[in-house]
């Protein structure tokens, strides 16, 4: 009977499905602390978006973030690698940490603490250049590599990384914006990840593409998670089900309840929660 009484029954969840853990797959909590924000606070001008939020982002998982339109989701994101700075008006308060540095102090150059937490955006942004200039672009600004071997090898591993060498690596002299919606996004993915970033951010990345390019895509985050800490903004309740470890619920500007992603759509603490993840608003 003991036995039995330990064996743990398959996670059935309803709307959204949440997958059954694979093999050897561990809570986000049980891995290593990579971000954390305590008491973030932010404005644009008088006008406060963010209220005393405070979440931890785990090394090797997903955390989703979810919530309506305007909650301040893509804002937090954004707060994360500093992307808040080039808005005049935007003022942030409270502490966040990059494997226990402040990001925010004055010695941290942004456009370091950029190549270490890389972003993915909404609509697909390939630059106006060949999809091997993409890959290498950041490289070159940081001074990685000193031939057009390593260069050539950063391209593949990046490309092959992303998904997207198979389909492209007889024509890399091409313009990276004559690929299709999906190559788009995986072409900046592989952007992102030239340079070897440690936290992956990514802002609704599948909301402009198709059902097929969304599933490479959310395959893309799971084998991408292996080394990396993601973020990834999103509205829809399946794909935070389907790709994160963690789900965090955001509303008016507040971080309403995190928790792991199974529990938050199935038993969720909050009845503000419960509303949102069932459709009753949002």
């Amino acid at each position: 009977m003991e036995a039995k009484v330990e064996a743990q029954p398959p996670i059935r969840v309803q709307a959204p499905t949440v997958p059954e853990p694979r093999e050897g797959e561990t809570a986000a909590d049980q891995h290593a602390l990579k971000m954390g924000a305590q008491d973030v606070n932010l404005w644009y001008g008088a006008k406060q978006a963010l209220f005393d939020v405070n979440l931890k982002m785990f090394d090797q998982s997903v955390t989703a973030l979810i919530g309506p339109s305007g909650c301040g989701k893509s804002t937090f994101l954004r707060c994360l690698n500093r992307m808040n700075d080039v808005i005049d008006i935007c003022r942030v308060q409270g502490d966040i940490r990059l494997d226990g540095e402040d990001i925010y102090a004055p010695e941290v150059d942004p456009v370091q603490l950029r190549a270490r937490v890389g972003m993915v955006f909404q609509k697909p942004n390939p630059f106006p250049k060949s999809i091997f200039e993409n890959v290498v672009y950041a490289p070159r600004i940081h001074g990685l590599c000193s031939t057009k071997a390593e260069y050539a090898e950063i391209v593949e591993k990046s490309l092959t990384r992303a998904g997207l060498w198979e389909e492209v690596k007889d024509r890399l002299d091409e313009p990276g914006t004559g690929l299709s919606g999906g190559q788009q996004q995986r072409l900046c993915i592989a952007r992102a990840i030239s340079v070897n970033p440690e936290v992956l951010l990514m802002d609704e990345p599948c909301s402009a593409l198709d059902p097929i390019a969304t599933a490479k895509i959310e395959t893309l985050m799971d084998e991408l998670k292996r080394n990396l800490c993601i973020v990834i903004v999103t509205h829809s309740m399946q794909q935070a089900a389907r790709v994160s470890q963690r789900t965090a619920f955001f509303h008016l500007g507040k971080l309403v309840e995190v928790d792991e992603t199974s529990k938050i759509f199935t038993n969720p603490t909050d009845q503000r929660t419960q509303d949102y993840v069932t459709g009753r608003f949002g």
